[in-house]
């Protein structure tokens, strides 16, 4: 069936009418995501000693606010690309455990996070991961020698192929 133009422009009208519905309703909805008071961190698991980024915001980012938790102590919160950034070290000595991590905002509006603190612990030695063949010792020897007489071996029955196949 062939539309006429009348009836083509009507059903592109509608086409445009009902996919521009959801485009009317995202202004809406940013505005009440520009509201949004969160916090996070980065990475949210780490070993005492190390270094932990926050990044927060609260109704007005122009203000910097104030994050407090038991690891870290309060650290403030300053305005960079539109929201609240920060870095924290948690001693080398803090205690595995999770921690409430709280923003405090200047309208005193708060959020939340959880930091986990792992034990910091160092191996006494490397990973058992097998025979170690490149290491040094008596076998490292006996291995690269073996290599080689395969190689050299494999290099003389190449030779003889190519030359048995030659016409004579």
């Amino acid at each position: 069936m062939r539309l006429t133009v009348p009836a083509a422009g009507a059903a592109m009208f509608t086409a445009l009418a009902v996919a521009g519905a959801p485009a009317v309703l995202l202004p809406a909805t940013a505005a009440r995501a520009a509201d949004a008071v969160f916090l996070e961190l980065n990475p949210s698991t780490v070993r005492a000693g190390d270094v932990v980024s926050l990044r927060a915001s609260c109704n007005s980012n122009a203000k910097a606010a104030t994050v407090t938790a038991a690891p870290i102590g309060s650290v403030p919160v300053e305005p960079d690309f539109n929201f609240l950034t920060a870095t924290a070290t948690v001693p080398a000595d803090q205690k595995a455990g999770d921690y409430k991590v709280t923003l405090h905002c200047p309208d005193d509006k708060t959020a939340s996070a959880n930091l986990h603190v792992v034990a910091k612990v160092e191996p006494a030695r490397g990973p058992a991961t097998g025979g170690g063949g490149t290491a040094p010792g008596p076998e490292a020897s006996l291995l690269v020698g073996g290599g080689l007489t395969v190689m050299v071996a494999a290099g003389a029955l190449a030779l003889l192929s190519v030359r048995r196949r030659r016409p004579s």
